[in-house]
């Protein structure tokens, strides 16, 4: 099933032993109150570094494609909770509330995620982030993942441009770690053989920094704009 109501354990979500803190992933939203996943110190090692944790108790997650039928295990897909943590609606905004709670009570998050056989998430990407190239759906967290191995790179924001052929190309904004020295070739040259070659970034912008919002959260529509604009693909 691509729904789980996994029982709570009765433990703290933040633990301290011996002057050490343990932190426990969890995930959610202002709208969600604000955790529907949570990952327990005693979860698999690799579950802990790759996932979200499995739902909470009287909570329910499920992941659907874009009719709203629920994806098999290992599928991308939308991410949908409902529980007694979802918000009732937006103050003053029904018509926000209605596109974003259905009918029946479920919370589109707008995020992509995959669920695995033991109800195990992980969190692929936005769905306005989608790439679509060539017919082909890349999702940015998967590349910018990749492009983190990479010793002199400090952080990656991959973002889709526009494309007359291919609908949509790769392109990606990175930050080198302080010191650092590397080509655009040479970036493209680590991705071969380790990526599929659709999801190598064809345009390349090394940066300082990135537009950010008050809360500190990257807004890569600007980003698209602005090195859309760069390269001459818009007005």
């Amino acid at each position: 099933m691509s729904i789980l109501d996994n029982t709570l354990r009765t433990k703290s979500a933040s633990l301290t032993k011996h002057g050490s803190c343990w932190l426990q992933v969890a995930y959610g939203s202002t709208e969600t109150s604000p955790v529907v996943n949570l990952m327990f110190r005693d979860d698999p090692h690799d579950k802990r570094t790759t996932t979200v944790g499995r739902t909470l108790s009287n909570t329910e997650c499920k992941i659907v494609d874009d009719q709203g039928n629920i994806v098999p295990i290992g599928t991308p897909g939308e991410l949908l909770s409902r529980g007694y943590c979802v918000m009732l609606k937006y103050w003053g905004d029904e018509a926000k509330t209605k596109s974003a709670i259905d009918q029946n009570g479920w919370y589109h998050s707008g995020d992509l995620a995959v669920m695995d056989e033991e109800g195990y998430t992980r969190v692929v990407g936005r769905i306005k982030d989608l790439i679509i190239r060539g017919g082909e759906n890349i999702y940015p967290t998967e590349i910018e993942d990749f492009l983190h191995t990479h010793p002199m790179i400090d952080d990656v924001q991959v973002i889709g441009l526009p494309d007359p052929r291919m609908g949509e190309e790769v392109a990606a904004w990175i930050r080198l770690r302080e010191g650092e020295s590397i080509t655009v070739d040479e970036i493209k040259e680590f991705c071969k053989g380790k990526i599929s070659h659709f999801k190598i970034p064809k345009y390349i912008k090394f940066v300082e920094e990135y537009p950010l919002t008050i809360t500190r959260k990257v807004q890569k529509f600007k980003m698209k704009e602005s090195f859309a604009k760069e390269l001459g693909l818009i007005d």
